[in-house]
């Protein structure tokens, strides 16, 4: 049976909505170019503004201890947002260099965060530029000083966008989702190595190319209670149109559900059984869609 997407917010002139994530009571997504974070309230419907200043954070995701951490693209760093509103710059740089405009993040049981750094150029100011060589996964580890060392973990990745600590932390997913004509998009498998290393990536999915090298993989992604990857993917104008993937950890098709938008971009489970999937747009929508599945996340 097909999802039923309830529309919560309409596209306001300002685009793009990212980063859903269930706080155990409200829907968070970030509003990139609102610089803000959104609260959706499941028992009234209101939807109002929970943070501001965020500077175009993309990604957010909460530890085991429930403090919220958000990939801010507009600052080039990984923030922590504490509940003292600070925003606390944990890194904004790997190997000496600046950071491109970090995009996704989870993390692990160990505390170690792992984000994506690809170069979006809407979510960064016309004069900012690249300064690293690459555009990879970046691992961050907690010290006993309370700072972090990032270090780069993926050598064979040119556009990194969606990633995921499996449940059991061996395995590491990432969607690569360069448009670089020759490069699939795909959505990868990496195991964790005991020293936070990475091994062989396997391919679980391909979208390849078309005749115009525009099709579109997997932007964010969430993991249901089965270890199945629920993912966002797909758009107008290429493929099998914007979609909601869910793949086995094998990386079987186990179901698609059209979503009513151009582009989505990210989604998550939520609501008191979460149950409740919430799928947010490039161009600014928030829906939800009553499912069959049950989310999981390390928090709550």
């Amino acid at each position: 049976m097909q999802w039923k997407f309830e529309l919560l917010l309409k596209p306001m002139g300002i685009r793009l909505t990212e980063g859903p994530v269930w706080d155990g009571e409200h829907l968070l997504f970030t509003h990139i170019h609102a610089n803000c974070i959104k609260r959706y309230d499941l028992k009234t419907g209101a939807i109002t503004e929970a943070r501001g200043g965020t500077n175009r954070t993309n990604g957010l995701a909460f530890d085991a201890a429930g403090r919220l951490y958000g990939c801010c693209s507009g600052g080039r760093a990984l923030l922590r947002f504490d509940a003292d509103g600070k925003n606390t710059v944990l890194v904004d740089r790997v190997d000496g260099k600046k950071l491109n405009t970090p995009n996704d993040l989870a993390i692990d049981r160990k505390g170690r965060i792992w984000f994506t750094n690809p170069w979006n150029e809407g979510n960064v100011d016309a004069t900012e530029k690249e300064e690293l060589d690459n555009r990879s996964v970046i691992r961050c580890d907690p010290q006993p000083d309370g700072t972090y060392t990032a270090m780069r973990v993926t050598f064979d990745t040119t556009q990194p966008n969606g990633i995921l600590v499996s449940q059991d932390q061996n395995t590491l997913y990432v969607a690569e989702s360069s448009f670089t004509r020759g490069i699939g998009r795909e959505l990868r498998a990496y195991p964790i190595r005991d020293d936070g290393s990475l091994g062989t990536y396997t391919t679980l999915f391909t979208w390849g190319e078309d005749h115009k090298g525009v099709h579109r993989g997997i932007d964010g992604m969430c993991l249901d209670a089965d270890g199945n990857i629920v993912a966002t993917a797909g758009w107008n104008v290429s493929g099998a149109g914007p979609m909601i993937y869910v793949f086995s950890p094998a990386g079987r098709v186990l179901e698609t559900h059209p979503v009513p938008a151009i582009q989505p971009t990210n989604c998550c489970f939520g609501g008191p059984d979460l149950s409740t999937l919430f799928v947010t747009t490039t161009q600014g929508h928030l829906f939800k869609a009553q499912t069959k599945r049950v989310g999981w996340a390390m928090y709550p």
